[in-house]
């Protein structure tokens, strides 16, 4: 059973006319993703290389039946994007775009207390479920269908974590790219509770990078409640402290957030830790041996 993705999702594509939109809304349609339709406001009524464009997603979710969005609104209007998504009663909500102000994230986090949609990103290459469907920007191909689940802050690395177990003949069930920004919707603990309950999920690869603390609380969680083996990485070992690496969240501030901190901590809860993106693959490989 894939998590939160599968062959039941049904995708509105947010920012459909433009060309991020236009290119990844082909490419999901192309890995078997059903995606139903697209919105800009002022557009409705067209169709868009053979989507329904629609001025609302309330609209896309009365004519198509839409569950799922993938955002590729420019960063001034995405919290609204995702906001009204979720006030249309979709589900989930991936927003890819980058830049959005950390103020406009804090809002869209408020707004959705108590609400049951989940969001994924911004900042994000999105969520997949291999075999079944891609919500996002990840390179479908290097995917293959599996049992071991994949969380990452770092998009890039994300794919270098898939093409390293798919060479070795390990597929994945689910890939998700959280995102790197210091505020998201959804966090390691997330998907490690969803992996926790996926019975195709055997074991998980966990990508964190210096900044913050929800590597340190992951690892906490992985030893209190997780019964999976996970393999941990950290980026940004050499990073020196306050300036910015990659991501708004990869910053070291006033010396916490450390990568040296990170690994040591989820090695204290039991994860495998690696210090080469380069070892991941091996890694996964030793864990399914000692199984």
């Amino acid at each position: 059973m894939a998590i939160w993705v599968d062959s039941s999702t049904r995708v509105v594509v947010q920012g459909i006319t433009g060309r991020e939109g236009t290119f990844h809304a082909i490419k999901c349609k192309e890995y078997g993703t059903s995606v139903v339709a697209g919105v800009t406001p002022g557009k409705g009524r067209i169709v868009h290389e053979g989507f329904p464009v629609f001025n609302t997603v309330l609209e896309s979710v009365r004519a198509e039946g839409a569950n799922t969005s993938l955002i590729f609104v420019p960063p001034a209007g995405a919290a609204d994007a995702v906001m009204e998504a979720v006030d249309a009663g979709i589900r989930l909500v991936v927003c890819i775009t980058e830049g959005v102000p950390v103020f406009d994230t804090l809002r869209v986090r408020t707004f959705m207390k108590g609400k049951s949609a989940r969001l994924i990103g911004p900042n994000c290459p999105g969520i997949i479920s291999p075999g079944k469907a891609k919500v996002g920007i990840m390179p479908g191909h290097i995917h293959k269908e599996g049992r071991v689940g994949v969380i990452s802050r770092s998009g890039t690395l994300t794919y270098e974590a898939v093409g390293q177990l798919t060479s070795r003949g390990i597929g994945q069930s689910t890939c998700i790219g959280i995102g790197g920004d210091p505020i998201i919707g959804t966090g390691f603990i997330d998907a490690l509770t969803a992996f926790k309950e996926d019975p195709d999920t055997e074991a998980v690869v966990m990508i964190g990078e210096i900044g913050g603390s929800a590597e340190e609380e992951a690892a906490d969680y992985v030893k209190r409640d997780f019964n999976k083996p996970v393999v941990g990485f950290i980026c940004g070992q050499t990073a020196p402290p306050g300036r910015r690496m990659g991501h708004a969240g990869a910053i070291i501030s006033q010396g916490r957030g450390t990568a040296a901190e990170k690994m040591q901590k989820m090695q204290e809860c039991g994860i495998r830790v690696i210090k080469s993106p380069a070892e991941i693959g091996a890694a996964i490989q030793e864990v399914y041996s000692k199984k």
